[in-house]
């Protein structure tokens, strides 16, 4: 299994500097991945429900504060040599489709071909007004439509397309992404939409496992999705083995052992030699990309905690 860590988009860890530094630890460390999160503009008042936590609640809200997505990649790009750099999620409708594929491209191009595109419809209406995007309740069909538009473009260097969302024709889209035939697709989400988009459009299903209204927070739930996006992979008369699996364990690690509402301890939480059985037990079922949380506000935390993981789990699965 490879490891991955997020790379802090708000708060006072996000300067050049101090992620300048996380990400030469990261790779110092051995993890594979850094993945970075999507929020353009933060609305002060937000009635729409975070998915992400018991009352709905979205802490990331109380900065007011974030670096955009696509500008970060560029930067992380630029630092780091070996880190494969994850969108996660990026909010698919949020941007013109065209030029997102092109920017996506440019990145992989720069990058040596270290792009792994996570994608997802989105959860704030607020935002999605703010931005300018197309309508919220349209957002799946809209996420639908722009993944094939990025393909179209990535692997088509005279690319054309005619959609509801997006036209165009009669234009280059030069250079190509380095990676063949383009960057992987992680879909985001744990909904049966989800699975559904996962099995047509992805390459990777890339759920967290904090969702109360879908929880992954035990193998044996987990295991039941599995069964759900192979069945549904099933439908598209597409050979479930060729979906990569991915996990956002996108709790702090460290912390004590989590007990879900059943009783069962929280995969991914407690001591090491939890975390250890809890790879082993995912790793069985296919699971290959584990993405964790070890931000602080204080930079020696952050730091801190990469290292223990590193040395406490890393170097024993290695």
């Amino acid at each position: 299994m490879q490891f991955g860590f997020t790379v802090p988009t708000r708060g006072p860890l996000a300067t050049r500097e101090s992620i300048k530094a996380i990400i030469e630890k990261g790779e110092a460390l051995g993890f594979a991945y850094a993945t970075v999160n999507d929020h353009i503009v933060v609305p002060k008042d937000v009635e729409s429900r975070y998915p992400y936590s018991e009352g709905g609640d979205w802490a990331g809200g109380r900065f007011g504060e974030a670096l955009e997505q696509v500008s970060m990649l560029a930067f992380l790009a630029g630092v780091s040599e070996t880190l494969r750099l994850v969108t996660a999620v990026m909010v698919v409708p949020y941007r013109n489709p065209v030029l997102v594929a092109r920017m996506l491209a440019t990145a992989d191009v720069l990058s040596n071909g270290r792009i792994t595109v996570g994608c997802g419809v989105g959860w704030m209406r607020e935002e999605f007004e703010a931005v300018g995007a197309p309508p919220f309740d349209e957002r799946g069909r809209v996420a639908d439509e722009y993944l094939r538009v990025f393909k179209e473009i990535w692997c088509n260097g005279e690319p054309s397309y005619d959609g509801a969302y997006a036209r165009f024709d009669n234009v280059s889209a030069l250079p190509l992404p380095v990676q063949d035939p383009h960057p992987p697709v992680w879909i985001g989400g744990e909904s049966g939409p989800a699975l559904r988009r996962t099995a047509s459009l992805g390459d990777g299903w890339f759920p967290i496992g904090s969702n109360p209204r879908h929880p992954l927070d035990t193998r044996e739930r987990y295991a039941a999705a599995l069964g759900r996006l192979h069945k549904a992979a099933d439908a598209q008369g597409r050979d479930p083995s060729e979906i990569d699996l991915a996990y956002s364990a996108n709790w702090t690690y460290g912390a004590d052992a989590m007990t879900t509402d059943t009783g069962k301890r929280h995969a991914f939480t407690g001591t090491a030699a939890e975390l250890l059985d809890d790879i082993d037990a995912f790793g069985a079922m296919g699971v290959r990309h584990l993405m964790l949380n070890f931000q602080s506000r204080s930079f020696e935390r952050t730091i801190a905690r990469m290292e223990a993981f590193a040395d406490e789990v890393i170097a024993k699965v290695a």
